[in-house]
């Protein structure tokens, strides 16, 4: 029964559970999606034999597919570690956000999106999204309705997620995008010479066995630093001997 589900696309209690609990969360990597997986199986069938994730997903997908969500998955910008999030295709998020938030408050909240990917680095301060009040619309909002948080802003995983299509639609001629894998970019490096982006973990991707990196358009030298890629194995690896090393100080008391 449980293999005929996955079959023809029916969704089991199994898939229902992930998925509840993949809307609680918002947000998982890959990691913790694997682990949610198991521990769905082990509430509403220990017999059954575990789907591969990727496969997984896809037949919650294609249950999904009607109501335009769908669980996609991504990368983080900064050290490429994979990422599931829920995402509504039917309407964007700003769109979404205009039900739970007052007219000035999206106003800022669009205004600011510009600036960071308008920005050459990803990022806006937040002296210079205090500075966008006074140019908002409908009720005016005190600069201290603003001051939630000082530093930087960026876009994150699950918003770029979200936000890839409508970000494509209102700022065509802002939106940068990766040289490697011309996925849309908000943080990245880019080429001196000619110009070119690319996504940090394609970066390391890409050069990752080159000791003397160039550009991939212009054959210029990378001007970068070039970070670490993500590695899951290592990861593994480092948790394994963080939990055998702590199950050994346990015996020891």
């Amino acid at each position: 029964m449980q293999a005929g589900a996955r079959r023809t696309g029916a969704m089991t209690d199994v898939h229902r559970r992930f998925l509840q609990l993949l809307m609680t969360h918002g947000v998982l990597e890959e990691r913790e999606a694997e682990r949610l997986q198991s521990h769905c199986y082990k509430v509403h069938n220990r017999s059954a034999q575990v789907d591969k994730l990727e496969d997984f997903i896809h037949n919650i997908n294609s249950v999904l597919e009607s109501l335009y969500i769908e669980i996609k998955k991504g990368v983080t910008e900064d050290d490429g570690r994979p990422i599931y999030a829920l995402v509504n295709l039917a309407t964007s998020s700003v769109s979404k956000m205009a039900t739970d938030f007052a007219e000035n408050e999206l106003d800022l909240f669009r205004k600011a999106l510009e600036l960071i990917v308008d920005s050459e680095t990803g990022f806006a301060s937040s002296t210079n999204i205090l500075n966008l009040v006074d140019q908002l619309k409908g009720k005016k909002m005190k600069k201290k309705e603003a001051e939630q948080k000082e530093g930087e802003f960026t876009l994150h995983g699950r918003a770029i997620l979200e936000m890839e299509q409508y970000i494509r639609e209102m700022y065509p001629d802002a939106v940068k995008v990766c040289n490697i894998c011309h996925g849309l970019l908000i943080q990245g490096q880019s080429c001196e010479t000619c110009g070119i982006r690319m996504h940090l973990p394609c970066v390391a991707r890409y050069f990752q066995t080159n000791p003397d990196p160039h550009c991939p358009h212009c054959n210029d030298c990378w001007p970068h630093e070039i970070p670490e890629v993500f590695d899951p194995k290592k990861e593994r690896e480092t948790a394994v001997s963080k939990s055998s090393r702590k199950s050994q100080r346990s015996r020891q008391h």
